[in-house]
């Protein structure tokens, strides 16, 4: 790394590339919640460990069959707060993320409990346009992205690979107004999602397509992977009660594609 930020302690991830051991993962998943990030770390990796929980930003180090190190850690809501992860990881080494996020689908073919691994994203956010104009490309790493799909198609995973569309809002930028405090919208979003459904985008979700331009400008590998948990052709709500199974298959997705990538490099 350039003047020498791997050895220096970013301010919001709270530890160092030192803090990684001789080892060093290369590797992170990204996940919105810290709950997601401590549920890996608890369920999929051996000899985990904490390395902060600085502004509920939560990171693990941990290791895939007792050998390969990798890092979770925890963008937070929206882009603006992934950016800040986002950079500060590549400060400490790292060199392949991949998002393991939630969604809500806009084609009628897609169901809830399906995931979406986003191939590229339609970019309305602001903290994108602080790192790459808009019409920059915000777009996942080819071979990264075919190397998710392998590993949902071993494991019998129903996908679903496209377009996403990254927004910087929950409630306005995605069309909701029946959930919302506001009930209004500006005249611009007024009918956003059947627009976006008829450019055959696949779904809405905060974060990919700040990730994919930040990959694109800083030269790291990044993709991203959604567990469905909206279906907002028929509602705008969450489907709490299949939430943590579609996230399930997403991890799985994410967690096997990360060993095969691991056996490769091996080879």
């Amino acid at each position: 790394m350039s003047n020498n930020l791997s050895h220096q302690k970013p301010y919001h991830l709270n530890f160092s590339s030192e803090d990684l051991g001789t080892a060093k993962p290369t590797i992170t998943l990204l996940s919105g919640e810290p709950e997601r990030s401590r549920y890996i770390a608890e369920t999929y990796l051996q000899n985990a460990r904490l390395l902060s929980d600085y502004r509920g930003l939560n990171s693990y180090l941990g290791y895939l069959d007792n050998s390969t190190p990798i890092l979770l850690a925890t963008s937070g809501m929206g882009a603006p707060s992934l950016s800040i992860v986002v950079n500060e990881l590549i400060q400490v080494g790292i060199k392949t993320i991949i998002r393991i996020g939630t969604c809500g689908a806009i084609q009628n073919r897609i169901k809830i409990g399906d995931i979406i691994i986003s191939q590229a994203a339609l970019c309305r956010q602001g903290a994108a346009n602080d790192i790459a104009p808009p019409e920059y490309p915000a777009v996942a790493d080819p071979f990264l992205t075919v190397a998710l799909v392998k590993s949902a198609q071993f494991l019998g995973v129903n996908y679903h690979v496209g377009i996403t569309a990254s927004v910087d809002s929950f409630y306005e930028g995605q069309e909701r107004i029946l959930s919302s405090a506001n009930p209004y919208l500006q005249r611009h979003l007024e009918g956003i999602t059947e627009e976006y459904r008829r450019l055959n985008i696949l779904n809405y979700e905060m974060e990919a397509g700040t990730l994919f331009k930040m990959a694109g400008v800083y030269g790291f590998t990044a993709a991203c992977i959604c567990a469905v948990i909206a279906q907002r052709n028929k509602e705008e709500g969450i489907s709490l009660e299949s939430k943590q199974q579609a996230i399930e298959k997403a991890i799985q997705v994410a967690i096997l594609t990360v060993s095969n990538l691991s056996l490769s490099s091996i080879d």
